[in-house]
């Protein structure tokens, strides 16, 4: 004979999956946005790189902004300066996600500029 008690336990499966859901959801939710925002951290050092690369061949500091500009996420933002035999290459850009999630991104490459090498001061 079946014990009266099986009964008693029939929804708490339930019950406990239907609390346990929006905790996976939210995890990855969470999960996904760190995979993007990684993602878009490893875009601005490569465009950062890009643009150094293009500032130290003595391309012009237009060309040298786009040379990041296309490597980089969407919405970044880069800036091109030289100091002394260096050029410095700066990107930012917001990662993707709802406001509260918002990080700004940055990265910088340094590249000796070219026109410099083998030059005695």
């Amino acid at each position: 004979m079946p014990s009266s008690d099986a009964g008693g336990d029939r929804g708490s499966v339930t019950a406990e999956a239907a609390t346990a859901l929006p905790a996976l959801v939210l995890f990855t939710m969470a999960l996904v946005w760190a995979l993007v925002a990684a993602a878009a951290q490893i875009q601005c050092v490569d465009a950062a790189r890009a643009g150094a690369r293009a500032a130290a061949r003595s391309e012009p500091p237009a060309q040298a902004v786009a040379a990041a500009r296309e490597a980089a996420p969407s919405g970044a933002r880069v800036a091109v300066e030289r100091a002394g035999d260096l050029w410095h290459v700066r990107v930012e850009a917001p990662t993707p996600g709802p406001g509260s999630l918002r990080l700004t991104l940055r990265a910088e490459a340094a590249a000796l500029a070219e026109d410099t090498v083998g030059v005695e001061p």
